[in-house]
């Protein structure tokens, strides 16, 4: 689904801070697979991300999605496909609006959107029945303005948002990384359904090593802008947290 053919990137070409995030590197990522991405801080997991979202262009190399060249497609003309949760529960919302219009809003990403928003019986009875399922008790507080929501509330709600319109690549980006332990449980089983219910491909990055000995199908460990190691889903079960530790010495 996601190939990545001799990618690299350097910031500040030919400048006295150059920095070469990511080295050249090729990856193959399959429909459906759900990959953990780990490494130290400046390791290059964000570059990656970044790169297959769009929202940076490679130095080198090529970016295909379904054998479609994308390298140098705009992160807001990848929104057809790709989806993206951030670290900060804030970012992904719109804090004034209620929880129902924030779901409108994220209904319409992929679509052009009106002068008028417009939220029907049906649409809201969809709406509550998703929240339901997080158990959270807030679908009865649809009109409640989403800025007044804890931040797990938020962050749980904007990965059920993620799946309001069509997309095939979910990508999350520290997802749990400012949330209390409980939020972040939450938060990471409501992916985990997320993505088998839609059958997507998902890349998760995370700082939290017994996450991802727990969760997906692959795992990649970069370190200096290198990959250094990729493992399926037989040879993940085997790490045990102490090998995976032992990466990051």
């Amino acid at each position: 689904m996601i190939q990545l053919r001799q990618v690299s990137k350097v910031f500040n070409r030919g400048e006295v801070n150059e920095v070469t995030a990511l080295h050249p590197l090729d990856l193959d990522i399959q429909s459906g697979e759900f990959v953990v991405l780990v490494g130290t801080n400046g390791s290059g997991k964000s570059t990656l991300l970044n790169l297959i979202a769009g929202s940076v262009f490679p130095s080198s190399g090529r970016i295909l999605f379904q054998g479609q060249d994308v390298t140098y497609l705009p992160e807001h003309k990848r929104t057809r496909w790709l989806a993206r949760v951030f670290q900060n529960p804030l970012g992904g919302t719109a804090p004034e609006l209620s929880v129902i219009d924030n779901f409108r809003l994220a209904a319409l990403r992929t679509r052009r959107k009106g002068l008028k928003i417009g939220v029907s019986a049906d649409f809201r009875s969809t709406v509550a029945g998703e929240v339901s399922k997080l158990g959270l008790g807030l679908e009865g507080q649809l009109q409640q303005p989403m800025g007044t929501l804890s931040g797990g509330q938020r962050q749980a709600l904007t990965l059920l948002m993620a799946g309001m319109d069509h997309m095939e690549v979910l990508l999350l980006d520290e997802p749990t990384a400012a949330l209390d332990p409980r939020s972040a449980i939450l938060v990471m089983e409501t992916a985990r359904r997320l993505i088998a219910e839609h059958g997507l491909t998902a890349i998760l990055i995370t700082h939290h090593l017994e996450q991802a000995l727990q969760f997906g199908n692959r795992l990649l460990f970069l370190s200096g802008g290198r990959l250094q190691h990729d493992l399926d889903a037989h040879e993940k079960s085997g790490l045990s947290l102490q090998d995976l530790q032992s990466w990051f010495d």
